[in-house]
């Protein structure tokens, strides 16, 4: 998926949201840029801050250019 994914704008938001995956409930965290394109997201059973936070982390680090 890395290699075919476009260009994203410098500005970002997190979304979080849940929902329902084959009969269970999850987490999906989405970074989001200004244009509403989606830079990355996570799917997790649980609600954790600090997975949201190291998911933000990374997303960032994949897709930052100086």
């Amino acid at each position: 998926m890395k290699k075919r994914k476009g260009r994203v704008g410098a500005n970002w938001r997190l979304d979080e949201t849940y929902i329902k995956v084959k009969g269970i409930w999850y987490y999906l965290y989405r970074a989001v840029d200004k244009l509403g394109n989606t830079v990355d997201f996570l799917l997790t059973r649980k609600r954790q801050s600090m997975s949201a936070q190291s998911f933000l982390i990374k997303a960032i680090s994949y897709n930052y250019k100086s």
